[in-house]
C-alpha cells in the first residue's frame, strides 16, 4: 500500500528524514520476532529529533500510522507497523551521550544496542543490570518501550527500576522530558513509569538517562541438574533469600529447552536434563567460597544433591541462554510463544496447569523461564493466530490470571494480545489507560492496534 503523493512528497522534504521504500527494506521491517508480518508504505530514519518532530508531525496530519524500531527483536508483535503505514527507524542512533560515574548515570541514545552498552560501560567499573535474552541485538529504546527484564532482574528488578529519565516525542509532535538525572523523585502521578512500558503508543523514545550499579568485582555462572521429582517452587523458595547475598540470576530449562541448546554449536549445556542457571556475585575469593557453600546448603535443602558445574564466563552463559528461542525456532519451528509471571508459591500450580493444557489440546509443550520471579516462557507447538492456537494462549493466560498472575512479565502486549488487557487491569483501568493515549496520542497514529483492545 502506497502513501498518498502528496504525503509522500511532503515526508520526501523534510530536512534529514532518509527514506527506503525498495521491496526487501520494506519486507525486512515489517516484521519483528514473532508471527506477524505488516506492510509499511515506508521506512524514514530521521536524522535527529528535530526531524523526528517534523516526521511525527507529518504523520499526524496525514493520519499515517506510526511505528518506531530498535532491533526488531520484540515478540508479540510490538514492532510490527500497520499496513499502509511507516516505520521509524532508530537502530541507527546508536550513541552513548554521557557517562557520569558519581552519579552512576549514562545518558544513552534509542538505538544502542543493550550488550554494546555493557562492554561501553565495562571502563568505568558499572554496568546497566537488565540484560535480556535478546541483549546482544535489542535495543535500550525497546528495552524501555518493554520494560524488558532478563535474567539479572531476581536481584536488580526490571528496566523500569533503571531509568532516571526519558525524552519522547510526543503524537501530537511535542517533545516532553520526564524524570531527572536525581535517584528520587515524588511528584504525584508518575508519568515516567507510564511511559516505561508503553510499546510506543504515548510517545516515540528519543533519549533515555539509565542509572547504573557497580559491577560486581567477581561474577560467576553455575548450572545445575535439577531432578525430575523435585518442587520448582520449593526451590524457589530455598533460592529466594540469598538474593540479598549475591545471588543475582535464576533461570531454567526443562529437559526439552536444554536438549534444543545443547544441539546448538558451542554452548557446552548438558543434554537432555532440567537445568538451573545461576549468577553469583561476590567482592573476592573468600567472599565467593562462603557465598557458594550457602548456594550449596541451599540447594540441598530443596533436594538438589548434584554440585553446581562452573560456566566458563556468565556473560556466555547469559547468551547462550538467549540462545533458547532460536534453538526452539530451529527444532519446534511456528508456535504460541507466551510471556507470563505468578507467584513463585503458585508456580507449581501454574506448571501442572501447562501440561494438562498441552496434555488435552494435544500440543507439546517446552519451557523456559526466570524461575527466581515466577516468569514463565511456554512454547506451545501449535500454529499462532488459528483458532486452536489462540484457544491454547487464551486457557494459558486465563489459567494464569486466575492464580494471582500477569499476562505479560516482560515482553509487553504488543499486536497479540491487546484483548486480555481487561481481563488483568479491569474496566475502570482500562478506561484510565485509554484515557491516557489519548492525552498522548490524540489521533491514534502511534503503534495503533498495540496495547489497547479495539
Amino acid at each position: 500500500m502506497a502513501l498518498p503523493s502528496e504525503a509522500r512528497d511532503e515526508l520526501g522534504r523534510i530536512p534529514g528524514a532518509r527514506l527506503r521504500e525498495n521491496a526487501e527494506a520494506l519486507r525486512t521491517f515489517g516484521r519483528d520476532r514473532s508471527h506477524l508480518q505488516g506492510r509499511p508504505a515506508v521506512v524514514v530514519a530521521p536524522s535527529d529529533t528535530g526531524c523526528l518532530v517534523e516526521v511525527v508531525r507529518w504523520a499526524r496530519r496525514f493520519r499515517v500510522p506510526l511505528v518506531a524500531r530498535g532491533g526488531g527483536t520484540s515478540l508479540d508483535g510490538e514492532s510490527v507497523p500497520r499496513d499502509g503505514g511507516a516505520v521509524v527507524d532508530l537502530s541507527g542512533w546508536s550513541a552513548v551521550l554521557e557517562v557520569d560515574p558519581t552519579d552512576r548515570i549514562a545518558r544513552v541514545q534509542p538505538g544502542v544496542v543493550n550488550f554494546d552498552l555493557q562492554e561501553a560501560l565495562a571502563r568505568y567499573g558499572l554496568f546497566f543490570p537488565p540484560n535480556p535474552g535478546s541483549w546482544r541485538s535489542s535495543t535500550i529504546g525497546g528495552n524501555v518501550a518493554t520494560n524488558a527484564s532478563g535474567p539479572r532482574s531476581f536481584r536488580y528488578g526490571p528496566t523500569r527500576h533503571w531509568v532516571r529519565s526519558v525524552e519522547v516525542v510526543l503524537g501530537t509532535g511535542e517533545r516532553l522530558t520526564v524524570g531527572s538525572r536525581a535517584a528520587k523523585r515524588s511528584i504525584g502521578p508518575d508519568l515516567l513509569g507510564l511511559l516505561v512500558g508503553s510499546e510506543g503508543t504515548l510517545g516515540i523514545v528519543s533519549e533515555v538517562t539509565l542509572a547504573l550499579a557497580p559491577r560486581p568485582p567477581r561474577r560467576m555462572g553455575l548450572v545445575v541438574a535439577v531432578p525430575l521429582e523435585a518442587s520448582l517452587g520449593r526451590l524457589v523458595a530455598a533460592l529466594l533469600p540469598l538474593s540479598v547475598s549475591g545471588l543475582s540470576a535464576v533461570e531454567y530449562l526443562d529437559r526439552e529447552c536444554s536438549e534444543a541448546l545443547a544441539r546448538t554449536p558451542g554452548t557446552r549445556i548438558p543434554p537432555g536434563e532440567r537445568l538451573l542457571l545461576l549468577e553469583l556475585e561476590s567482592a573476592d575469593e573468600a567472599e565467593e567460597e562462603t557465598r557458594c557453600a550457602r548456594l550449596s546448603e541451599a540447594l540441598q535443602s530443596a533436594g538438589i544433591s548434584s554440585e553446581p558445574t562452573v560456566a566458563p564466563s556468565a556473560d556466555r552463559l547469559w547468551s547462550v541462554r538467549g540462545e533458547s528461542g532460536t534453538a526452539l525456532d530451529r527444532e519446534l519451528g511456528s508456535r504460541v510463544r507466551e510471556d507470563i509471571a505468578v507467584p513463585v508459591s503458585r508456580l507449581d500450580e501454574m506448571l501442572t496447569a501447562l501440561d494438562e493444557i498441552a496434555r488435552s489440546e494435544g500440543v507439546r509443550s517446552v519451557t523456559f523461564a526466570h524461575l527466581g520471579e515466577g516468569s514463565l516462557h511456554p512454547n506451545l507447538v501449535v500454529e499462532p493466530g488459528t483458532e486452536r492456537g489462540e484457544r491454547v494462549r487464551a486457557r494459558l493466560l486465563r489459567e494464569c490470571l486466575r492464580l494471582g498472575g500477569t499476562i505479560s512479565a516482560e515482553h509487553g502486549i504488543g499486536a497479540v494480545k491487546p484483548g486480555f488487557l481487561v481481563d488483568q487491569v479491569g474496566v475502570a483501568g482500562l478506561s484510565i489507560l485509554r484515557a491516557v493515549k489519548s492525552a498522548c496520542d490524540p489521533d491514534g497514529i502511534l503503534n495503533p492496534g498495540k496495547v489497547y483492545p479495539p
